[in-house]
């Protein structure tokens, strides 16, 4: 059986190490995400052989993070359904793009049954399409920014830091007083979820290398965002917050972030705003932006 762990900071070093080895657009492949998000979804991981091997609970029951790294990947598998045996479980993979059930294809033939996992897509854009509005298609958000910037006139973005992160922290506590209606039980899990996953991110802000956002008002923190490096040339945008009765604050944290990253990392061509969970709300709020790519995730379940 493979040792299995919880995620600790000083994983960080050899996760990033087998993660450099890919081209991962996908938000589960950072480090951030695996640590954040650990006690909601039940995460583990180990290195197995050259490869990092995860293991979480989602909708479907335990699955397996299809492996990041190099080496002998079918050696990997074998490890993989030999461990899902021993425990007494199906053998499922999850999170692989179309390339990657093509290789789980080609290596295990007739094996497996592809199910596309639709509410765990991501969501890429251009950084200079969310940093600059430009185009008819985004006339409406350049006029939510103008609205929030005549209405807030000494408005002001600045770069979180550590010294910052309790006023966010006392922010998000406020939002939640003020968001108390939710849309079902499935809802009220994934926010849960990401409440645990946002006070983990804020308590190891500088350990995870996590770069934020903070927009005022008067003074007052009203939105702030974090993220961090994902791959060769994106950059994973983990947390949002704004209040919503300040008509277009989501709009403008937004548009102050993308232009941070662009300065910060010029080599950077896409944010990744990451799934919408199936939210109707969220879904409709991410496909207005027209995203410029779709990071598809299939799960493969052993037939």
């Amino acid at each position: 059986m493979i040792d299995f762990h919880t995620p600790t900071l000083a994983d960080k070093p050899w996760v990033d190490a087998c993660l450099a080895q890919g081209e991962y657009r996908a938000c589960e492949y950072n480090f951030t995400t695996l640590f954040t998000w650990a006690p909601g979804y039940c995460i583990t991981i180990a290195k197995t052989g050259e490869f990092l091997t995860g293991r979480l609970r989602g909708h479907r029951g335990c699955a397996y993070l299809w492996p990041a790294g190099k080496g002998d990947l079918s050696a990997v598998l074998d490890e993989l359904e030999q461990d899902a045996a021993e425990r007494g479980e199906p053998f499922q993979l999850v999170c692989l793009t179309q390339a990657e059930a093509d290789t789980l294809e080609r290596l295990r033939p007739g094996q497996f049954e592809f199910v596309d996992d639709r509410d765990g897509h991501d969501y890429l854009y251009e950084v200079d399409k969310l940093a600059d509005l430009a185009g008819r298609k985004l006339h409406g958000k350049r006029n939510h920014c103008k609205h929030f910037e005549e209405a807030n006139p000494d408005w002001a973005y600045e770069v979180m830091t550590a010294a910052s992160v309790d006023e966010c922290m006392a922010m998000d506590a406020e939002w939640d007083r003020r968001s108390r209606i939710r849309e079902g039980a499935g809802e009220e899990e994934d926010i849960s979820n990401e409440k645990k996953a946002l006070l983990l991110a804020f308590h190891n802000f500088e350990a995870l290398g996590l770069e934020g956002g903070i927009l005022r008002v008067e003074g007052q923190v009203v939105a702030f965002t974090m993220g961090d490096r994902l791959g060769s040339d994106a950059f994973d945008v983990h947390f949002e917050k704004a209040y919503s009765e300040l008509q277009g604050a989501f709009a403008v944290i937004n548009r102050e972030f993308a232009r941070h990253v662009r300065e910060a990392h010029p080599e950077v061509k896409y944010l990744n705003r990451e799934d919408d969970m199936g939210i109707e709300g969220l879904r409709r709020a991410k496909e207005s932006y027209y995203p410029d790519l779709m990071v598809e995730k299939l799960m493969a379940v052993k037939k």
